[in-house]
């Protein structure tokens, strides 16, 4: 069925504005869905920018992709803020103070704009938070550096809103091997990383397998007892060779365990042709920083790739582009394991056209009407998947904590 909502009124000024009356109800049937309907982003990378550059959030910036006014304009509920630890701070020893003070920056927002934003680390602390007519800011950890080895900073950071870990990220840690090294040290997870996942089933923390090996997260499954997720990744179908994406028989174990792949909005990850300009360019830049003694993260790095960009036209994805990914799930596994992990404010100048920031989930939920998926699908993509997956992850661990 379809949600049918606009006026007469409306569509008459859309048809004297050049658009079609059916456009016109599609895209108001859209914009009341995304603020009648729950909206789950599992991967917005709002703390580790505001780390580098503070704005104020609270209100509209000039930068980035997150704010108060956009995303209450695309109907986003809950966000999940990324509290992100570079690979190389593990080396550093550096991950842990990292780690908490994204988290500070996330109460502190929240501290400074009650009326505005609330602090979710729960499913019933993120339903309170719309039923109140606030966005709540949830947490999901990328890169599981912080746990430093320690058991007990499961504990520690689950208490502090901590709702999904990233068990690694661009390099392999000390609990999983990760898809961008070359360097498989563990051949998957460490033996401390299968105790991670079992202490975080216990603890109640969803197991995220983005940027892990296809070891790894066969691994994972073996060991978890409730659903896993993907919080930020696409299908590799699109991207061959590309194991940051998921193949279709990972998707396919994925919803067997009852798991949600969460679709990264970035076009490197959406289409070949942006993964293999993504390629070719750190492949020009590596040269060029080796061969003048330049650091990888310097400012001579990120200076390379804009005046390569300009010699070398970046090919986004479309709307259409984003999609065929979640359509190729669909088609996989059905549109009960399938969700929104954008990954604004991390990809950079690399988002598709016609879904730049988090005021554009309505053109999403428009494109998906017009594809006729019911109401009950689109709300389940848009977060009600996430929500049945975390909500599974809390019972099993209270079950736990009552035996």
């Amino acid at each position: 069925m379809k949600l049918k909502s606009l006026s007469f009124l409306l569509s008459a000024l859309a048809v004297s504005a050049g658009v079609s009356a059916e456009e016109a109800d599609l895209s108001a049937t859209a914009g009341t869905l995304a603020q009648r309907s729950m909206i789950v982003d599992t991967h917005i990378d709002v703390p580790y920018r505001l780390f580098n550059g503070w704005e104020d959030v609270t209100q509209s910036t000039e930068d980035g992709e997150f704010d108060y006014p956009r995303a209450r304009s695309g109907g986003l509920n809950i966000p999940f803020m990324s509290i992100y630890t570079p690979a190389e701070a593990e080396a550093e020893g550096t991950s842990y103070a990292l780690a908490n003070q994204l988290i500070d920056s996330v109460e502190a927002l929240v501290g400074r704009a009650p009326g505005k934003f609330a602090l979710v680390k729960s499913t019933d602390d993120a339903k309170k938070a719309m039923e109140n007519g606030l966005i709540g800011l949830a947490m999901g950890m990328e890169n599981g550096s912080p746990i430093d080895g320690k058991l007990e900073n499961l504990t520690f950071f689950h208490n502090r809103g901590i709702s999904y870990i990233t068990l690694a990220h661009s390099l392999s840690n000390h609990i999983s091997d990760s898809s961008y090294d070359k360097e498989r040290k563990w051949n998957g997870l460490s033996p401390f990383g299968k105790e991670v996942v079992a202490e975080m089933n216990r603890v109640g923390i969803m197991v995220d397998i983005s940027h892990v090996t296809d070891e790894a997260f066969y691994q994972v499954l073996e060991i978890s007892k409730v659903p896993v997720i993907a919080s930020h990744s696409s299908p590799r179908h699109f991207t061959p060779g590309f194991e940051r994406n998921m193949s279709d028989e990972m998707i396919r174990a994925l919803a067997k365990n009852g798991g949600v792949i969460q679709i990264n909005f970035g076009s490197s990850f959406l289409r070949q042709e942006a993964r293999e300009w993504f390629d070719e360019m750190d492949a020009v830049r590596a040269a060029y920083l080796e061969e003048n003694g330049l650091e990888k993260h310097g400012e001579e790095a990120k200076q390379f790739q804009k005046d390569y960009r300009k010699e070398h036209p970046f090919p986004y994805a479309t709307l259409d582009d984003l999609l065929a990914n979640f359509e190729h799930v669909i088609k996989l596994v059905g549109a009960e394991h399938v969700g929104i992990g954008s990954d604004f404010d991390g990809v950079g100048d690399s988002l598709p056209e016609g879904m730049k920031d988090v005021s554009y989930y309505p053109a999403l939920i428009e494109a998906l009407l017009k594809r006729e998926y019911t109401v009950s699908d689109i709300q389940g993509i848009m977060g009600g998947n996430l929500m049945r997956v975390w909500g599974e992850v809390e019972d099993y661990a209270q079950a736990q904590a009552g035996q």
